[in-house]
């Protein structure tokens, strides 16, 4: 399911979210002190475009609880309620059921992104 996934990932949603999180990196990155969180901005664009084959492994590094906390306060809630809100409308149908798993998996991203990783 990759490859087709990801296609159809594209039309469903995954598209128009990569486009929001490329717009957050560019809003955090006008700023010098914001740079780190704009480049994980960029890494769930990235991310967004093609999640399908991709695990999350969430990481708790104590190094990172400043920025989490920072993210959490002005980007990852609204993103995050956002992601949820596309993975609900996608699992109220049953085809749709794969992508929304996709979406809540990257709204559990949204709320502590520094320190997980991407594999």
């Amino acid at each position: 399911m990759g490859c087709l996934g990801n296609i159809i990932w594209l039309i469903m949603g995954g598209l128009v979210s990569s486009i929001g999180w490329f717009i957050s990196g560019c809003l955090w990155c006008i700023t010098i002190v914001g740079i780190p969180i704009g480049v994980q901005c960029f890494k769930f664009a990235r991310l967004t475009l093609a999640p399908f084959g991709r695990k999350i492994v969430l990481g708790t590094r104590f190094d990172s609880v400043f920025l989490n906390i920072i993210w959490v306060v002005v980007t990852g809630v609204p993103n995050a309620i956002i992601c949820a809100l596309f993975g609900a409308i996608l699992c109220a149908t049953i085809v749709g059921i794969p992508f929304g798993l996709q979406f809540f998996k990257i709204a559990e991203l949204a709320f502590l992104p520094f320190g997980a990783k991407i594999e």
